[in-house]
């Protein structure tokens, strides 16, 4: 006998219902398993079931949970929590944005000793860049003021050390402008073909102008084309008013060519 719509509807709705129950139950249990009466996390606590735990409470969008357990996770070693209460508090993300309380946990990553090549490669890389461009810019109201010399020693550890692309793309601005090292456009170019390859559009883009200005007209602005093309909305504005006083500036068979140049960049991956 086929069971109704009605029966079958009410069937279904019981066994979603349980299911549910069961997930929230199960997650109930964990988080009294993780924090104690008062909120905070257990001392006995292990420090990478806590990251675990944060990880699926921000996720859920517990975000005032997901602080406490990457804040115990860190305290206990985990390098991982480390560098997302480092990246929450940049970011304003589910904490109000402090970028001094952000800098200080990426230096307690910058102190650690990370193998290239190991799973904590990207925390490090990724805090030595942000490290990088704090002290490039300063931060306003705190003891970290520009420092062009001390920028430049974190965006080499990232570059060199972890092939960063961002961190090698900035030590060739670092080169071409002079700051914190010898102007050198040579050295510059240098950086921002290592960054290029690995796709990185800044750098096709800045590079592409050194070969323009440089008398490779054809070449220069077909790169500076295929990275306006691949640009975050970030980039775009300034590689696009880049790109545009070149191409104002190129003959038209010049134009023509790169265009159909960087068509077959983006199609082949070439530069």
């Amino acid at each position: 006998m086929r069971m109704s719509h009605a029966i079958r509807s009410t069937a279904l709705s019981a066994l979603v219902a349980a299911a549910t129950f069961g997930a929230v139950g199960a997650a109930l249990a964990f988080e009294n398993d993780i924090f104690d009466d008062s909120g905070e996390v257990k001392a006995e606590s292990n420090p990478w079931s806590v990251f675990q735990f944060g990880y699926s409470a921000y996720k859920s969008g517990h975000k005032d949970q997901a602080v406490e357990a990457y804040r115990y996770a860190a305290e206990n070693g985990q390098l991982g929590a480390t560098w997302k209460l480092a990246r929450m508090y940049a970011e304003g993300d589910g904490v109000a944005r402090d970028d001094y309380e952000a800098f200080k946990f990426f230096s307690e990553i910058a102190k650690q000793d990370v193998e290239p090549g190991s799973p904590e490669e990207s925390y490090m890389s990724d805090a030595l860049v942000a490290l990088g461009s704090y002290w490039k810019k300063g931060i306003p109201g705190s003891p970290v003021k520009p420092n062009a010399a001390a920028a430049q020693e974190y965006y080499m550890r990232a570059a060199a050390n972890y092939r960063n692309p961002n961190a090698q793309f900035e030590m060739g601005n670092m080169f071409l402008k002079g700051e914190g090292v010898k102007a050198s456009v040579r050295q510059a170019g240098r950086w921002f073909q290592l960054a290029a390859e690995k796709g990185h559009a800044g750098a096709q883009a800045t590079l592409g102008n050194l070969l323009f200005q440089s008398g490779k007209v054809v070449r220069g602005l077909a790169m500076m084309t295929a990275a306006l093309e691949r640009a975050s909305p970030n980039d775009r504005p300034w590689i696009r008013g880049m790109q545009e006083e070149a191409f104002a500036l190129a003959a038209e068979a010049d134009r023509r060519t790169a265009i159909a140049l960087a068509d077959d960049i983006l199609t082949k991956g070439n530069q």
